[in-house]
């Protein structure tokens, strides 16, 4: 009998105290359940992309192609049965409790499900009150952004016949979530200084196109449909124009065009193109329409920015491209001087044509204000990180522009946290033995997200270091934080799967990649995603798919010997030995220490593969 594994949302419901109804009128609670399935659970699951696996007595077992498609689906049958149960007595009412996991489950010939995923999402059930719903911490992760209900915090519960204790999240259907702070109370604390991702001029005229731009989305772009619906917003923002003249300005405008990004990625159901595939348009002429074809987004946000040493002008426009037509275009003129006050006239002009989460977000995103000479010694310093090519020069390039803006201003969280990287790199090269470097780059990253909790950079730059460490267990707590700030960062889930696959979690570091690739999908760190792709498939013991995407990584340019050695390892496991060897080869002349020994210290994830290629020549030391 075959067999596959796979990677899938589980649902698993029952009926609450079924034997004491089927006790009392056996004929008639099987009737209403019957006539439950047919007319509202069966439906309900097909209409949310699922799958009846089977019945489990007066209970129902099914798998989601996703936990937000899964949710949806517990939500609506909870609430329908509320409806149904109004005026029938309490002992005679037919009520649910759901439990939801994600996780690796095995789908045998028959569609049937078993394994973990499967055990987890029924002991979940078990545990859920009458009429609720309760997650594992792995689905809640994936829809906590989009959830608008009471959500309590179990904590870590053991469930019977599971060797972990599972942390649990239950779903009160019916109850509203807790209500957020009003205006006034969250103006109140004393503003906070932050990096350039926040404030003052990059990111107040961030704030001002993000504003204005989903404004018009939810006033005009989204006309005829509602604007929770997210699949509307799904967006780009290309580079924006440098009409300064001065090609040294260019990186002012491109801090403008990340804002823009960062700030549209923080919006709830909100779908954004990472930067780096953005600026792969940088310099190109090309039309809105055939751009979203090619990303598979509905809007572009495209615009120019014109500086001098007093003002700035902002020129932007949002188009349709289902229309082609502009949906919304202004112009922002200002003196620099005035921008900290510019930041919250823009937030009470437009606020009125806003949701109020989205106003609230961005008022408080715009509190701050820091020294802009600060701000621009940032900018410079991470547009030099973000290179790809020459990545030594760039780094080096990098450090003295982050410490001259630490001594204008000690706390610009984003210039301590491209210090931090700086100090990462080197030591982990071996340019900086400092033995303090451990104590210091994470000083500085807490430093910088205690600042600045959205700043992503401090993230990435804290959940790289955890992971060069071999602590991907701490790694995966940061990198988290980071996406729940902003869930679509790109770079963040490229993390996450190298750190799932550091805990052998294949499935859901190829579900992380995945989602990495769809967001950004002509991003300069393609090639090396598709070596992490490789070391899940090499995980999962898929070594045609695991030789396909190192193939793609290598062509693409990422000539590694990282990817010569998971191309060796799956031609060594498929028994191909002479393409194992040369693979091997490669990657020893990239690395000439490259060795069993090297493997286990550096590379541990690798061990099934040790003895594969052994027999192709890798050397014990």
């Amino acid at each position: 009998m075959s067999e596959s594994r796979k990677l899938a949302a589980i649902f698993a419901a029952d009926v609450v105290g079924f034997s004491r109804l089927a006790g009392a009128d056996e004929d008639r609670i099987l009737a209403r359940l019957r006539a439950l399935r047919s007319d509202l659970i069966d439906p309900t699951i097909a209409v949310h992309n699922g799958r009846v696996v089977k019945r489990t007595g007066d209970g129902v077992l099914a798998e989601f192609r996703s936990v937000v498609d899964a949710v949806r689906c517990a939500i609506e049958v909870q609430n329908s049965m509320v409806e149904r149960n109004a005026g029938v007595p309490e002992d005679r009412r037919i009520v649910f409790r759901v439990g939801i996991h994600i996780g690796d489950v095995v789908e045998e010939s028959d569609g049937d499900l078993m394994g973990d995923g499967v055990n987890i999402a029924a002991r979940l059930e078990g545990v859920a009150k009458p009429g609720a719903i309760c997650l594992s911490e792995d689905a809640y992760r994936q829809v906590r952004a989009r959830l608008d209900l009471k959500v309590s915090d179990l904590g870590l519960t053991p469930l019977k016949n599971i060797v972990e204790p599972v942390r649990i999240y239950s779903l009160e259907v019916g109850a509203p979530a807790e209500p957020k702070p009003a205006a006034a109370e969250i103006a109140k604390p004393a503003p906070i200084k932050r990096g350039w991702g926040i404030a003052p001029l990059a990111a107040s005229v961030a704030a001002l196109l993000v504003l204005a731009a989903v404004g018009a989305w939810i006033t005009v772009g989204g006309r005829g449909s509602s604007p929770a619906e997210p699949t509307h917003l799904s967006m780009v923002v290309l580079p924006f124009a440098n009409l300064s003249g001065d090609p040294s300005q260019d990186y002012f405008v491109d801090g403008v065009t990340e804002n823009l990004t960062d700030g549209l990625s923080r919006i709830r159901d909100s779908f954004v193109i990472a930067r780096n595939t953005a600026f792969t348009y940088k310099g190109e002429s090309v039309e809105a329409r055939q751009v979203g074809k090619d990303l598979g987004v509905r809007y572009v946000l495209e615009g120019s920015v014109k500086r001098d040493q007093s003002r700035v002008r902002i020129d932007a426009q949002l188009t349709d491209v289902e229309s082609n037509a502009h949906v919304w275009a202004d112009r922002f003129e200002e003196n620099i001087g005035d921008l900290p006050k510019l930041q919250g006239r823009i937030v009470a002009r437009i606020a009125s044509s806003l949701h109020y989460e989205l106003a609230m977000a961005q008022t408080e995103k715009g509190a701050a204000s820091q020294n802009p000479d600060a701000m621009d010694l940032a900018l410079r310093g991470w547009a030099e990180l973000e290179q790809t090519t020459a990545v030594r020069t760039h780094r080096e390039a990098a450090k003295p522009l982050f410490e001259q803006a630490l001594g204008i201003d000690p706390n610009d969280s984003q210039a301590l946290a491209g210090a931090a990287a700086v100090s990462m790199f080197e030591y982990f090269s071996g340019r900086n033995p400092d033995t303090d470097t451990d104590s210091k780059v994470t000083d500085q990253v807490d430093k910088a997200i205690a600042l600045d909790p959205a700043n992503i950079h401090a993230y990435r730059t804290k959940g790289q270091f955890l992971l060069f460490s071999r602590h991907p267990r701490e790694a995966l707590r940061v990198i988290d934080a980071g996406l729940a700030a902003d869930s679509n960062s790109a770079p963040l889930l490229a993390m996450r799967s190298e750190a799932h696959t550091s805990l052998h979690r294949f499935e859901e570091a190829k579900a992380d990649i995945r989602q990495a690739m769809l967001l950004s999908p002509r991003d300069p760190s393609m090639p090396m995603w598709n070596n992490l792709f490789a070391d899940a498939e090499l995980g999962l013991g898929r070594y045609d798919a695991a030789i396909e995407a190192c193939k793609k990584a290598i062509d693409g340019g990422y000539r590694v010997f990282l990817a010569y050695l998971n191309l060796a390892a799956a031609h060594a496991l498929k028994g191909d030995d002479s393409d194992a060897k040369a693979a091997l080869d490669e990657a020893r002349r990239l690395n000439p220490k490259l060795s069993v020994r090297w493997l286990t210290d550096h590379r541990p994830v690798l061990e099934p593969t040790f003895d594969s290629l052994r027999k192709v020549g890798l050397p014990e030391e």
